[in-house]
């Protein structure tokens, strides 16, 4: 693995931090912020702004307008985006539609890609994922999908109900994970102005950083034409591994971003609030949390880009982007919460971003996998593999 970054590289990150730090951070306090994401209008401007300094959507293919940034290259822009709440949503780089765009450049016709996926590449319209249900139906295990679409001719009608669905208010468009006639797994695309597709009430969630927030979704007798199926019919499954493995680390770069401005607004404040005759930082207690936040900011980084050189190798890398999503998610919250602890009670009042960064943060844990359930599939690979090496 060569760490060194490019000449390119190291410019377009330069570039990418002072847009963040310049343009982006002084609308941290803007109104047009709710409790379920940044509003539309507030969104189209950020989006506006990024386009206007050439860094809209880079992680999109070049055919489609993007920069073609590997994952490594990734790594590298998402994390400086992520050092804002904002900054992710201005480079369009945010959940779910940096995950859409990734699949459906792998997965869709050209004639989707031109419906659905350039709109999102150049920040018109924002998109949904929806393939979580309520009890009993998909959550953490996915074969419990219970949303089912039925043939109708040229048809297909959609009946179901999903929920904690990213976006979901306001998207323009949805790929919808159902269980088809042959019990198999298919997505599929829609707009999201087609009778059937409703959109119930919006959750009440800790973080406010998505725009469109999250919804709960129920599809009644939606029909989507059977050319709106998203890849072949039945691969569903096997097109979800080809957005989450992915997707999984981006929000761990993302994340770490906000990690490190949590800990960059301990440090200014330890460096010059006085307690008990001398500077915070300088009491031992405080010196030892900012010394593990930064190491456990270096152990993220390096579990995030050596997921980003297995993908970039052209390998699945499910077990890779599990352990960083553990590792990245467990890590961060640490270096969030230690940094609430070293601002004492500006770390829990809303005068000091990383309250923000705290309440957003927390559900990263659960988001993308449990980190309970990728523990207990590492823990069967590394039971499989040792068995096999016994039978040798």
């Amino acid at each position: 693995m060569n760490f060194e970054l490019s000449d390119e590289l190291e410019a377009l990150q330069a570039k990418v931090r002072s847009f963040i730090r310049d343009e982006v951070m002084p609308l941290e306090s803007d109104p047009r912020q709710t409790a379920h994401g940044p509003t539309e209008e507030l969104r189209n401007e950020l989006v506006a702004l990024a386009r206007k300094n050439e860094l809209l959507t880079l992680h999109a293919s070049r055919e489609m307008g993007g920069a073609g940034l590997s994952h490594a290259a990734k790594a590298v822009i998402f994390e400086e985006a992520g050092y804002s709440p904002l900054g992710p949503t201005a480079l369009n780089i945010h959940a779910p539609d940096e995950g859409n765009v990734h699949l459906m450049d792998v997965v869709a016709s050209e004639a989707q890609k031109e419906r659905w996926l350039r709109p999102l590449v150049e920040g018109k319209t924002r998109s949904c994922f929806a393939m979580t249900e309520p009890s009993p139906g998909a959550g953490s295990d996915p074969s419990m999908l219970s949303t089912t679409a039925v043939r109708d001719g040229d048809d297909y009608i959609i009946n179901g109900t999903k929920w904690f669905i990213t976006g979901a208010e306001g998207a323009a468009f949805a790929i919808i994970m159902t269980r088809t006639d042959d019990g198999n797994a298919t997505m599929f695309l829609t707009d999201t102005d087609r009778p059937g597709f409703i959109v119930d009430r919006m959750m009440d969630v800790m973080d406010s950083c998505f725009t469109g927030g999250h919804g709960v979704v129920r599809f009644e007798n939606l029909r989507v034409p059977a050319t709106d199926i998203l890849g072949e019919i039945g691969k569903g499954f096997r097109y979800a591994q080809v957005r989450l493995a992915p997707a999984r680390l981006t929000h761990c770069m993302r994340w770490l971003g906000a990690a490190q401005r949590a800990h960059d607004e301990a440090c200014r404040y330890a460096s010059t609030r006085e307690s008990f005759g001398k500077r915070l930082g300088e009491h031992q207690g405080v010196g030892f949390m900012l010394a593990d936040n930064e190491m456990d900011m270096l152990t993220t980084r390096l579990a995030i880009m050596h997921c980003a050189w297995v993908l970039d190798k052209g390998e699945r890398g499910n077990t890779e982007s599990s352990m960083a999503k553990v590792i990245s998610s467990e890590g961060i919250w640490r270096v969030i919460d230690r940094s609430v602890q070293v601002l004492g009670g500006q770390g829990v009042s809303g005068e000091n971003i990383v309250e923000k960064i705290f309440k957003d943060a927390r559900g990263f844990r659960i988001y993308d996998g449990p980190n309970e359930v990728h523990r207990m599939s590492l823990a069967r690979k590394i039971l499989a593999r040792n068995t096999d090496k016994s039978k040798g």
